[in-house]
This record gives C-alpha cells, structure tokens and sequence, in this order.
C-alpha cells in the first residue's frame, strides 16, 4: 500500500511538473504589434529581434521554405528563411513562370518551367530578396533572409508572436516593402512583456 501511494505521489509530482513547464513554455512568448501612421495595423510586416550571430544554435522556422505561384502570384507574398536556406518555387498554375531578383542579396534568374514543375535557390546572405516574373510583371514576392531564430511575420492585426524569449529590452528590426525608410526597414530598442499585450511600434508607410 505505501508503495502504491508513493507511486501516486510522485506521478502527481511529475503531472505538476510537466503543467509548470508547459506554463513556463507559453509564457516565454512575446508579442509585438505594428500599426501605420493612422494607427491601423500593418500586416505581413517581418519583426526581427536579437542580433545577427547573437546564436550559434543553426536557425530552423516551423513553416517551409517554399514560396508557390498560384493565381499569377507568388504565394505566400512574403517568406521569412534562415540564411543558407534553399527555398523551393512550386509552379501551381496553368502557365509557365520565370523568376528573377537583382537584389544585393541574391541576383539570379531561374528560367522558365511550368506547371507542377519546382526549382529552388539557396540564399547565403542576410537581407531582402525582391523576386519577380519575366512574363508576369505584375507578380511581386519577397524573401526576408534572417540570421536570428527570432522572427515572425505580423497577422492582420499587426501582431507577431515571437517564442523563445522573455520579457525585458530586445533590439527590434521591422520589414516592409512599404515602409518609408532605408532598406525599407526601422529599428528600435522595444521593451516587450514576456505575457499579455503587445509592444505597439508604429511605421510609416508609403
């Protein structure tokens, strides 16, 4: 019997453990909302917090690296990567596409190929990659190529949710291809709380 009951004492100690750990886990999130000059959220901004090689731990994001065109676009319109990534472009539309960039960051030129056809492209330096279409002048995609594990982009309330990190004072970037700075970037030292509500950082947007 007195085993019996040690049993259930230390499972009831472990179940405990676990439910702390897993507070101490969401809580070590925090949020960070960005809001145009009128105050209206910005969506589909990249927040950066930490500084380059402020990490030696190899930089990895739970969604892929792929960017798709669908509907004669490029899908999702921006995609965050760790640098060194490759990224796959998936054609999933009718007709055939050609990809582009002359940004500093990468200049390529991936030539036609079409439907249910993929190519891919490695990104070894740190910044933003506008892409584009030979054929589609109209499609626009960006690839944001980030050396901290810290980022994520703004829902459509402007908030993104960065996990891993406490409270306290980060050095903050935010990306736009809007926004009207250099770089179309803006960076701040942003005082966050590790649990409810959201550093507001407002931009200015062309």
């Amino acid at each position: 019997m007195g085993r019996y009951f040690h049993t259930i004492a230390s499972m009831s100690l472990l179940a405990g453990t676990i439910a702390t750990t897993a507070i101490a886990a969401a809580e070590q999130q925090i949020a960070v909302q960005v809001v145009d000059q009128k105050g209206l959220p910005v969506r589909d901004a990249v927040v950066e917090i930490g500084r380059p090689g402020e990490t030696a731990e190899p930089v990895q994001f739970p969604w892929r690296n792929a960017m798709a065109q669908r509907n004669l676009a490029f899908l999702p319109g921006t995609l965050i990567v760790a640098r060194g990534s490759s990224v796959a472009f998936p054609n999933l539309d009718v007709v055939r596409h050609s990809i582009y960039s002359f940004s500093r960051p990468a200049r390529f030129t991936i030539s036609l190929y079409g439907r249910d056809e993929t190519r891919s492209q490695r990104f070894e330096v740190s910044g933003t990659v506008a892409l584009g279409c030979n054929i589609h002048d109209q499609m626009r995609g960006y690839i944001r190529v980030v050396e901290t594990p810290y980022a994520a982009k703004t829902d459509q309330n402007g908030i993104a949710r960065i996990a891993g990190l406490g409270g306290g004072s980060h050095p903050v970037t935010v990306w736009h291809p809007q926004l009207r700075s250099p770089g179309n970037e803006l960076k701040r030292i942003v005082t966050v709380a590790s649990s409810g509500g959201a550093a507001r950082i407002p931009v200015v947007l062309r």
